[in-house]
């Protein structure tokens, strides 16, 4: 999800400037670690201080922030990217996808990947200045993983690679016990995890 949405979605390219929304979640710490590799600058956006340092001190974003301490999305995106977006990889809809388009380059790219904002909240939806859109000629593309499998033996050679060398990390949040699963279920909609949310079952 996260090789296919940043490179054949996204369709990033070396030097640009990419922001990626709950960037310390399954696949937004990958999403990230891909584009610093691949030479782009990268921001992140997480919903706790240890989060915003966790991308910045062991996944090597250029810089992340806390959402949740930014009265205004808008202001926040223009301070950390003063140039504009060329990618943005959203996981999270809502004002966030707002302010993102608000700070798009000319010919940007948004991959949507999930809403997380719109998934149980009962708020107001999303709503792009649809203008943007059209004068800024943006691509906003929806996509699942499985639309690209075949570049799966890609992904595979690129994060072995990447990750047996020390370059890239996985980050796996495990919960043990058939008794954590709701626990666990609710963490993924309430910014309770960090990384892959995982339930171990039993020992080996």
């Amino acid at each position: 999800t996260a090789y296919a949405g940043l490179f054949e979605v996204g369709k990033a390219k070396k030097g640009e400037k990419v922001f990626v929304s709950a960037a310390s979640g399954s696949v937004g710490h990958l999403v990230g670690q891909f584009a610093k590799l691949h030479g782009c600058y990268v921001v992140g956006s997480a919903g706790s201080k240890a989060k915003v340092e966790l991308m910045k001190e062991k996944l090597g974003f250029d810089d992340a922030f806390n959402y949740k301490e930014e009265p205004d999305l808008k202001a926040t995106l223009k301070k950390y990217f003063p140039d504009g977006i060329d990618v943005y990889f959203d996981n999270v809809g809502g004002e966030m996808l707002e302010a993102a388009i608000d700070n798009m380059n000319a010919f940007g790219r948004v991959a949507v990947c999930g809403v997380i904002s719109e998934y149980t909240g009962t708020g107001r939806r999303a709503a792009p200045n649809m203008v943007d859109v059209i004068y800024k000629r943006l691509t906003i593309r929806g996509f699942l993983a499985n639309d690209f499998m075949p570049v799966f033996p890609e992904f595979i050679s690129k994060a072995c690679e990447h990750m047996g060398s020390g370059k890239m990390v996985s980050i796996e949040d495990i919960s043990v016990g058939l008794d954590s699963i709701p626990s666990a279920f609710v963490d993924l909609f309430t910014g309770g995890n960090v990384g892959k949310k995982i339930v171990q079952i039993a020992q080996e």
